[in-house]
């Protein structure tokens, strides 16, 4: 439904975004289907929750060529809020691309369990917006402000191996290995002391998080400013047609 499904697998609440042929970027209404699946996992039977992608891709940000985004950003940032409320393990498995809101959505989980061939990217400024969706207080909080500043001024895909080395993801698995650490990982979880993985995830959140809601609030802020600009107009009209964009600043 709306680009999500989601089954219940004994103790593990399998979530994945299904929009392969959009590399599962997402518009409002997945964003809202997703938080809702997500707010499953209060659940007492559920231990964990493991959210992936359908086909080559975990996520490659905002639908920027199929409507139905008004409102996204604030989706966006309640889907992220629903993770890191959950009092259960949320894991990551990237395979592909983490782009754009990918990106903050694969680093909101508890643990990320890549692929070699994965990659991350903040690629909001490729068409003139700034990251959302809690991205700068969640990748400064993995990497620190100056390696967030790189990935988020300059755009540049960071593929897994270095993401592994900088800190920003838990497990780094070599492509033929990816299904089966990431079913190992999820069924440790699911087996483990579900109150104390609760605890835990509520003490890290205070420790490194605690700016999530405030900073959301003014990235929100900054992309309602943003996408009134030209630049973001002209920054558009370059992605839907496929060529580099030409901004004026303005």
């Amino acid at each position: 439904m709306h680009g999500i499904t989601c089954r219940t697998d004994g103790a593990i609440l399998r979530i994945e975004l299904n929009r392969p042929d959009k590399l599962n970027a997402v518009n409002t209404a997945m964003l809202n289907e997703l938080t809702a699946r997500l707010n499953d996992g209060a659940d007492d039977a559920v231990r964990v929750v493991v959210l992936t992608g359908a086909g080559r891709a975990f996520c490659s940000g905002g639908d920027l060529t199929g409507g139905g985004t008004g409102g996204a950003a604030d989706a966006a940032l309640e889907a992220v809020r629903a993770i890191t409320a959950l009092p259960k393990p949320v894991v990551a498995g990237v395979q592909g691309a983490a782009a754009g809101f990918g990106c903050p959505l694969a680093l909101a989980c508890d643990l990320v369990v890549a692929a070699r061939s994965a990659f991350f990217q903040l690629a909001f400024t490729k068409i003139g917006l700034m990251p959302d969706g809690g991205s700068s207080a969640l990748v400064p909080a993995a990497i620190g402000r100056a390696r967030t500043a790189r990935m988020a001024m300059l755009a540049e895909r960071i593929e897994a191996p270095t993401a592994f080395e900088w800190g920003m993801i838990s497990h780094l698995v070599d492509d033929d290995e990816y299904d089966t650490e990431l079913q190992t990982v999820v069924q440790t979880l699911a087996s483990g002391p579900t109150m104390s993985y609760g605890w835990i995830k509520r003490a890290l959140r205070e420790s490194t998080l605690s700016t999530l809601d405030v900073v959301g609030d003014l990235e929100m802020e900054g992309q309602s400013a943003l996408r009134d600009s030209d630049d973001f107009r002209r920054g558009a009209r370059a992605f839907v047609e496929r060529r580099p964009p030409e901004f004026r600043g303005h």
